[in-house]
């Protein structure tokens, strides 16, 4: 890579993890596509396991959790804003013995309304919701995230 090329967003969001959040990339958490509205992560299964033989619920908690971040530098102009989260819930609805992958989304309405909101209050709060999945396509845990999006200096 060059001084005038750019890493990929995919690139940027695993190398912040690696840097910003050692504790995230030592479980195996690794984005696997990420664009304007949309995120996705993975974690292996292996030396991610409880005492009972399934992924740690803190593992896929960490997993769905993580997309907030991947969203906001993906979506939003990171050089005015930064993300942050306030609030998740997750529903554990079947054990997970695989890698699992975790997925969401922001409809471009609601990027727009985020931005409106930001530049005007400083702030923004918005919603969302995952979903991870085991690797036959089992849906293991859902999650619902408020996060906040806010403007350097606020």
């Amino acid at each position: 890579m060059t001084d005038t090329e750019m890493p990929d967003p995919l690139q940027m969001a695993n190398l912040g993890i690696q840097h910003a959040i050692p504790v995230v990339h030592r479980m195996g958490v690794r984005f696997v596509e990420v664009r304007p509205g949309f995120a996705a992560a993975e974690v292996p299964f292996e030396d991610n396991g409880n005492h009972f033989g399934v992924m740690y619920a803190g593992v896929l908690f960490t997993v769905a959790e993580v997309l907030g971040g991947a969203i906001g530098i993906t979506t939003f102009d990171s050089a005015k804003y930064f993300p942050l989260v306030k609030d998740l819930r997750i529903n554990f609805r079947r054990p997970a013995r695989s890698t699992v992958r975790a997925s969401t989304s922001l409809a471009p309405e609601a990027v727009s309304a985020i931005t409106a909101a930001a530049d005007a209050h400083g702030k923004a709060d918005f919603t969302l919701v995952a979903e991870i999945v085991d690797a036959e396509g089992t849906v293991v845990a859902t999650t619902e995230g408020l996060y906040q999006l806010r403007t350097h200096g606020s």
